[in-house]
């Protein structure tokens, strides 16, 4: 017998205006993604966990039908721990099934899940604690010693922990014992926020933006339609993604959009070029979340020192935070095949709907401007997107700050009423991106706001002269800072590590970007290093440079 058949229900079948769909049979809700592909493909591949992506054996790869049973246990469970809809789950987790499907089974249960980055500082994550009150958490094994003392400062307890890189008890799977794999009876709405996702803190600490059901549903079949091309049917989709996908982004984007053509995907535990290479070789992913250019440079080399990988079933690549060379597209072309396209996006986390810029749609302007210019193309159908000036006004052919609106939106920031009106002035959400409309209505992303280095009256492009810089066969990772400068204010410095056994000096790259770039433009100091400090998807910190360098001209 189907579950409340018996249980009489008023249909409201007068009011027009100001409804709300919480029924099972309309509801939008993130817990139901697994359940609605039960009813046409049960027994398919849902997940597969990478070596190193799963701590429990049986979590390596999960069905349709094994994911949603596992959610459904996992929503009973922490019901069972005397929580309620709304109260809020903490995860300090990387990439592994178990802590994808943590998520999920939250959802399920009408809980807010409040996954942090797991590289935040100890002080950080306790304010962070305090902000967003969880009940309970699911931890990584290898990562309780970062854990420990926030956890113990707060009173936070770990309802289970992923049984990676150590043993802890109890584990993911113990809690999950004895729960019954029946659906939970829970009210959800689409408008409920069932996730918050924290945006970088560089200048104040991070901020929770609120994550819907409906936003989630509609950032992810937004993408499914791009992410689909090239394969026969929409069920053939199956994406890989080795970038963070717990407490980043990028899961409503490459991960929902699979479920929801009824796909799959492969998740990698972190990003590391000779995994995500062997990766596709083994499970023959049909599209690739592959992050930065450098990343996408990465992986190409590694192809190019073993021919014997078989990386022809990857049909799409997607890329972010700056353009692919056109030599380097063209040789991934030629090793991967004539059907594989790529495709750059620019968005936010709280506002994910995305810019789109297809290199082959626009053959002539990327081989016209890239690696320089980071062309973002145009705005998703379901995303308006104008270019401001401080005033509000719009503006095109120079640098505004890109301003938003879609119903692919945060619900604003938890518990910050300031920070939610200022970014939503005026009816828009203001990105904090710089951003310029050429002639032809293309975008360019010029740099974040607070990442322009302001000099002698001139505003410098971090990005700009990064992309030139990455032209030197000797540079290996680059971070372009303004610092503090008696006569220029700021001073254009480049921030280099050079690729091993490389004997560049300072004069030299000076010398190679005054031929390229304007005076103003060109670096005033190059500093060697042997690292940057970066996020585990890759951005670098570059507030940590500033602040590390702050003292260089003085």
């Amino acid at each position: 017998m189907l579950g409340g058949m018996d249980t009489p229900v008023e249909h409201d079948v007068t009011t027009l205006r100001g409804r709300r769909a919480v029924h099972r049979w309309e509801r939008t809700s993130v817990g139901d993604v697994f359940e609605r592909v039960t009813w046409s493909y049960p027994d398919e591949v849902a997940i597969t966990g990478a070596p190193g992506a799963y701590g429990e054996e049986r979590f390596a790869r999960v069905t349709y039908r094994q994911a949603d049973a596992i959610c459904n246990q996992l929503a009973h469970a922490l019901a069972a721990q005397g929580l309620q809809p709304g109260d809020r789950v903490l995860l300090f987790c990387e990439n592994t099934v178990e802590a994808f499907l943590a998520k999920i089974g939250i959802a399920k249960a009408g809980m807010v899940a409040v996954p942090l980055n797991p590289s935040l500082a100890p002080d950080v994550v306790e304010h962070l604690i305090g902000l967003t009150e969880p009940k309970v958490a699911i931890v990584d094994a290898e990562l309780w010693p970062r854990a420990e003392a926030p956890f113990a400062a707060t009173g936070l307890s770990v309802a289970a922990f992923v049984q990676v890189g150590g043993a802890h008890g109890p584990s993911f799977g113990e809690l999950l014992a004895g729960q019954p794999e029946t659906e939970p009876e829970v009210e959800i709405h689409g408008d409920d926020v069932w996730e918050l996702l924290f945006t970088s803190g560089t200048t104040a600490m991070p901020k929770g933006a609120m994550v819907t059901h409906g936003s989630t549903y509609l950032a992810a079949m937004n993408f499914a339609l791009s992410l689909s091309r090239g394969v026969r049917h929409d069920c053939d989709l199956k994406i890989a993604t080795f970038l963070p996908m717990i407490y980043h982004i990028g899961d409503q984007l490459f991960t929902f959009s699979a479920f929801l053509a009824g796909g799959s995907i492969v998740l990698g535990r972190r990003p590391t070029p000779d995994a995500v290479t062997a990766a596709i070789a083994a499970e023959r992913p049909s599209a690739l979340w592959a992050g930065s250019p450098q990343f996408v440079t990465a992986l190409a080399d590694t192809l190019d020192k073993d021919p014997s990988l078989d990386v022809s079933s990857l049909k799409m690549l997607v890329y972010g935070w700056g353009a692919l060379s056109p030599a380097l597209l063209a040789g991934l072309e030629k090793r991967i095949g004539p059907e594989f396209i790529t495709l750059g996006i620019f968005g936010q986390t709280e506002a994910i709907a995305c810019h789109r810029f297809w290199p082959t749609k626009w053959p002539e302007v990327h081989q016209a401007t890239a690696p320089a210019l980071n062309y973002v193309g145009v705005p998703s159908p379901l995303l308006a997107s104008d270019v401001v000036d401080e005033l509000g006004a719009p503006v095109r052919g120079e640098p505004g700050e890109a301003v938003y609106r879609s119903p692919i939106m945060t619900a604003g920031y938890y518990r910050n009423p300031e920070a939610t009106a200022e970014a939503f002035r005026g009816g828009w959400f203001h990105s904090g991106d710089s951003t310029q409309v050429d002639e032809h209505g293309l975008r360019i992303m010029v740099d974040r706001y607070k990442d322009i280095v302001k000099t002698g009256g001139e505003n410098v492009s971090s990005q700009r002269v990064e992309a030139v810089l990455y032209g030197h066969p000797a540079v290996l990772r680059v971070a372009v800072i303004g610092l503090p400068h008696e006569r220029w204010g700021e001073a254009v410095t480049a921030v280099v590590v050079p690729h091993e056994g490389s004997t560049i000096s300072e004069e030299e790259l000076v010398a190679y970007c005054r031929e390229r770039l304007a005076g103003f433009e060109t670096p005033k100091a190059v500093i060697f290093a042997q690292e940057l400090p970066e996020t585990v998807g890759g951005k670098i910190l570059k507030y940590k440079l500033r602040a590390r360098h702050s003292d260089h001209f003085r």
